[in-house]
């Protein structure tokens, strides 16, 4: 009996073990999970719109139809647009002034990053009646004008105006020519850099238009072979100013719709020189315009009588390094016109400033060493100004509110971890949507003192699919290192049934660029890909270097003019200190990076031969003498006056000291971080006769997407890490 026992025992503990295994086996992530099924994909809320009375908002489902719900019920008050036409793709949508019609952007064919053409619609709520914007060619960046009478939009580098009373289709410029004249729009670096595309705007009455022109015809060719799968490839030439190389000329002009006259405005005599962002003030006749040096040191903001085009400087600041590059919401004014705010580092700290249009100071509104992140806007009723900022401390983000006088500040926010707010019109309610280390995207809706109304978004699917997959644990570090007098922040992703006496493999994942920040409380960048490392061993690690943001300017542009060095150095040493804890195998260490985590991945296994054994880089910048003029200059400064810092810190310079195994990783149709990257990296690796793998997706721009290809892409990641480590 004791024998038949021992028996049953030994069989039903082997029961219990194949099922407990196969429930393993079940529940392992897979490359399909993440890249096909989407199953660890966050969901949001698209296309968030609140309406004039700040009491209902819209979002866009399914891309075609647009729901109207209320704030305070949370229920559907309206479905404003709905179709069932499967060819009818809504990429955005615009609401006139009135809410009377909504202006739709319909199958939009992208042309970078933010541009694209689409055809337009324009449908009346009232009478249903939808109507296309014109019939002459497709659109860019169409545009209501206040009074809901008119829209403006852009085709052939020409700024045209359609009347919706009469459907008469005016052109007001001319001389609008691919590579040559760009009338309303941006030019490339102007839309990769300063964030925006429509480049017109209508004065506060709508009978004017301000918009820029960009001359771009001094500004050198980038040649881009289009395979589109033909016999014969296509040759895509467009401007792209490199580091040093010319710019496009930029003027600013204004339109009246009246007299059908255009007038030039005063920006200066200089033309080698940036306006990141021009804004009617509350007066009809007075714009505002941000102007910046080539060196980008030196800010001021103009404001200019439009009927004479004179402008006079209300306000300048010059930096020591640089200035950090300005925001869509840098100028905000107050209803009265009397007041605007910017933001500033002249105290070390990014802060809010509050002048009047005069340009005399009049309040500070934050201080203290800690960031503002984000700016909401003014609620006027209340004098109280919303933000987002990292006071609790550098990896984390909550919402706040003050007053302009600078009394009262309020924290909103409830939860530790990464908010984000978005307003309703008029500040009654707010969209929080916060997210932690641990937890994924949760999106709530509260009234304007922070109290919650309702949840919105709790992404409890995701929450299930984390659990089921049994998610290894994540945690926050700092690692001290040798060259640095900052510790520097890290999140490491250890392994299910992590055993101190074992040896793993260390992954080290990095961005690193200026001002950006990957360790951060919330939900992390490329979590499940990492959780897959950590299922197959891996302990996995993200570590911000000197150069990152929420830190301070100090922390921040100390990397000025040496892109790279100061970076390495801190990724090699801290990686190091990691390879020496007793449960790291030092003798296997890899570091994987995109884009600038693409050129500091390479840069650290050129470098760091002693700690790291492989790298993937995936879009690197090769020589910062190959990058965009806006982007490189501004940490840079000119190559003229800093060849050693192009060079020096360039990984064409340092192939020869390449002991290790590489993966070069780029999509040929990259606009961005171009090809000839990876292409001169590779020709510098063959003549230093250094052996390394390189993977290129055709067609395929900076963010290497579509169709099967990311996860042909982390294939081919995955593959060489476990091969390699």
């Amino acid at each position: 009996m004791k024998y038949l026992k021992n028996t049953l025992s030994i069989i039903l503990c082997s029961i219990l073990a194949v099922n407990t295994l196969a429930q393993k086996i079940q529940n392992e992530i897979t490359l399909e999970d993440i890249y096909v099924n989407g199953k660890f994909s966050e969901r949001g809320v698209s296309g968030l719109r609140s309406m004039n009375d700040g009491e209902y908002f819209t979002t866009l489902e399914g891309k075609r139809k647009i729901v109207k719900y209320s704030y305070k019920t949370g229920e559907v008050a309206d479905i404003l647009f709905n179709t069932i036409d499967s060819n009818f793709e809504i990429q955005a949508y615009e609401f006139s002034s009135d809410e009377s019609k909504i202006l739709l952007a319909v199958n939009a064919e992208y042309i970078y990053r933010r541009s694209y053409t689409a055809d337009y619609y324009v449908y009346d709520i009232v009478s249903q009646k939808l109507n296309k914007l014109s019939d002459n060619g497709r659109q860019k960046y169409a545009h209501f004008s206040p009074n809901a009478l008119k829209v403006g939009f852009v085709r052939d580098n020409n700024i045209f105006v359609k009347d919706l009373k009469t459907n008469a289709e005016t052109q007001i410029t001319f001389d609008g020519k691919f590579n040559y004249i760009i009338n309303g729009g941006t030019d490339w670096v102007y839309e990769e850099e300063y964030s925006f595309t429509r480049a017109f705007f209508w004065s506060p009455n709508g009978d004017k238009i301000a918009y820029y022109k960009f001359d771009e015809s001094e500004v050198k060719v980038f040649n881009m072979t289009k395979y589109n799968n033909d016999l014969y490839p296509e040759n895509y030439a467009f401007k792209y100013p490199k580091a040093g190389e010319k710019n496009s000329v930029v003027s600013i002009h204004v339109y009246d719709l009246a007299s059908k006259e255009t007038s030039t405005m005063d920006i200066g005599k200089e033309k080698d020189q940036y306006i990141p962002r021009i804004k009617w003030t509350t007066e009809n006749n007075k714009l505002s315009i941000i102007r910046l040096n080539r060196l980008q040191n030196h800010i001021e903001i103009l404001l200019t009588n439009t009927d004479t085009g004179d402008s006079r400087v209300i306000y300048e600041e010059k930096n020591k390094y640089y200035i950090t590059r300005i925001k869509d919401w840098y100028m905000t004014t107050t209803a009265d016109g009397r007041y605007f705010i910017i933001n500033s580092e002249k105290n070390g700290w990014n802060h809010l400033y509050l002048y009047d249009m005069n340009g005399k100071l009049i309040n500070q509104l934050t201080n203290g060493e800690w960031e503002v992140t984000d700016f909401y806007g003014i609620d006027d009723e209340t004098q109280t100004v919303y933000y987002q900022s990292t006071e609790e401390s550098s990896i984390k983000r909550a919402v706040y509110s003050i007053k302009l006088d600078g009394s009262k500040k309020k924290k909103l926010s409830e939860k530790a971890g990464n908010n984000k707010a978005d307003f309703s019109k008029g500040f009654k309610y707010y969209v929080n949507t916060y997210s932690s280390l641990k937890t994924p995207k949760h999106i709530t809706l509260h009234n304007k003192k922070g109290k919650l109304i309702r949840v919105l978004e709790d992404n409890q699917e995701l929450k299930q699919a984390i659990h089921d997959y049994n998610f290894a644990p994540v945690e926050f570090m700092t690692i001290n290192t040798p060259s640095s007098k900052w510790d520097l922040n890290a999140v490491m992703i250890k392994p299910n049934n992590f055993n101190p006496d074992k040896k793993y493999p260390l992954m080290v994942f990095l961005y690193g660029g200026p001002g950006s920040q990957i360790v951060q409380d919330s939900w992390v960048r490329r979590q499940a890909f990492h959780q897959l490392l950590a299922q197959k061993g891996y302990v996995v690690v993200y570590i911000d270097n000197r150069g990152t943001g929420g830190r301070g300017e100090e922390f921040k542009k100390m990397t000025y003019g040496q892109l790279g060095k100061y970076e390495t150095i801190d990724q090699i040493e801290a990686a190091e200190y990691l390879s020496n804890l007793t449960y790291i195998d030092e003798n296997r260490t890899g570091i994987w990076g995109w884009s600038y985590g693409g050129f500091m991945s390479a840069s650290c296994l050129f470098h760091g031969a002693k700690v790291f054994e492989m790298a993937v880089s995936v879009a690197p910048v090769s020589s910062y003498r190959y990058y965009d003029s806006i982007y490189t200059e501004l940490y840079m400064g000119l190559p003229g006056d800093n060849a050693s810092g192009y060079d020096d810190n360039s990984l064409l310079s340092n192939v020869d000291k390449l002991k290790g195994e590489l993966l070069l990783i780029h999509g040929t149709g990259d606009d961005n971080v171009h090809f000839q990257n990876s292409i001169e990296l590779s020709r510098k690796l063959t003549e230093a006769n250094k052996q390394f793998e390189m993977q290129f997706y055709v067609d395929k721009a900076h963010s290497i997407r579509g169709g099967t290809t990311r996860l042909h892409l982390f294939t081919r990641i995955t593959d060489f890490i476990l091969e390699n480590l």
